[in-house]
């Protein structure tokens, strides 16, 4: 632990009192985070930002800070307590929202959300329409926050056909000579195809609307109220970006609606849970079916099929490439991740028709 460093960074944040302890919380895979704890009695998240995933911090705090400033305000006006639904970024001693060490280090706090807790995987139906609601939330009260004023801090990040394009690329390159062994996953993309420019050319199309998104909305993103076991606050804003309300549906549903991990090597244990998918449309449209047009809404069920689909193809890229990207246990984890994720989009497409019917039944319940 860089106990130096970690002084250092709080110092600059001016908060007053000293660390009585330090504790790095390792749930995330890439910024390094740390509990403080002062003589105070407060207790902040202090983050060193992974400039090598973001490389303009500048871009990336100035997203954070206008949209969790808006929330908050949106959260007082209707009497919530904003301290424990929204994060709340502190500035450092010069004004600005990250503090720059002597090895160009960039960091930020904020005030931690004590007595809550995250989940990897819902515990019920009723954890994840809890879930399915605070996501909702969020979207809704970003819905008239200007998407174009967002800098995209990871470049096509859900662009599915550069994703596909990175992938015939990276098939054709083969510098880990592992092509041979995935030839089958290989032919499960190209199938699907055409799959992968549907959205983006309802985008250009004009017939789905930019919006304010999360981008990566998986379970463990949500804080979960210790007492009630209610979903309260999103957290891991660095991919706020503009993107597609479809986006962060459909990665809720890839993570949390599977009977299996997401690296499960048995495939024959992984199929969408349709129970686990009706409890989060129903938590999300109660929030956003007044906020969403009818193609976002007619679409969510495709969404969670792209989104899926869109996973495995990066897994797929990466396990070709050599493994760069995301992090691995084994030298087959990627190709076992991908295969996984192929396996849901087959069983979303078996079910495509339930899937669809679970949506309008809520879209009927909560559109007027």
């Amino acid at each position: 632990m860089p106990a130096k460093e970690i002084a250092a960074a709080f110092a600059a944040f001016g908060r007053g009192g000293n660390i009585i302890s330090v504790n790095q919380i390792t749930a995330g895979l890439i910024n390094a985070t740390y509990l403080v704890e002062t003589d105070a009695g407060e207790k902040y998240i202090l983050q060193k930002i992974n400039t090598f995933v973001f490389k303009n911090p500048d871009d990336l705090m100035e997203n954070i800070v206008g949209v969790t400033k808006h929330l908050s305000e949106k959260i007082k006006a209707a009497g919530g307590d904003y301290k424990r639904e929204t994060l709340n970024f502190l500035p450092c001693n010069s004004g600005e929202y990250y503090f720059r060490d002597e090895n160009s280090g960039a960091w930020r706090m904020y005030i931690y959300v004590d007595d809550a807790l995250t989940y990897d995987k819902p515990k019920n139906g009723e954890a994840f329409r809890s879930a399915g609601s605070t996501f909702g939330r969020f979207m809704k009260l970003l819905a008239d926050y200007p998407a174009e004023t967002l800098h995209e801090t990871i470049v096509n990040f859900h662009h599915t056909p550069a994703r596909y394009d990175n992938l015939m690329k990276a098939a054709e390159a083969d510098v880990m000579c592992r092509r041979v062994e995935v030839e089958q996953e290989i032919a499960f993309v190209t199938d699907r195809k055409a799959d992968t420019h549907r959205l983006t050319d309802m985008i250009a199309e004009g017939v789905l609307p930019l919006r304010v998104t999360h981008n990566d909305t998986k379970l463990n993103n949500v804080l979960f109220d210790i007492s009630t076991d209610k979903s309260i606050c999103v957290i891991d804003l660095d991919t706020i970006m503009p993107g597609l309300s479809l986006y962060d549906f459909g990665d809720s549903i890839r993570s949390g609606a599977n009977t299996a991990n997401g690296d499960e090597a048995d495939l024959s244990k992984i199929n969408i849970d349709l129970s686990l998918f009706e409890s989060y449309v129903d938590g999300f449209l109660s929030e956003t079916a007044e906020s969403l047009c009818d193609a976002e809404i007619d679409n969510l069920a495709y969404g969670a099929k792209i989104m899926t689909f869109e996973c495995g193809i990066r897994f797929l890229t990466d396990y070709l490439e050599g493994d760069v990207y995301f992090r691995t246990t084994y030298p087959e984890h990627n190709i076992v991740r991908a295969r996984s994720q192929f396996k849901l989009v087959a069983d979303m497409e078996e079910h495509m028709d339930e899937m669809n019917a679970i949506v309008r039944k809520y879209k009927e319940k909560y559109k007027n």
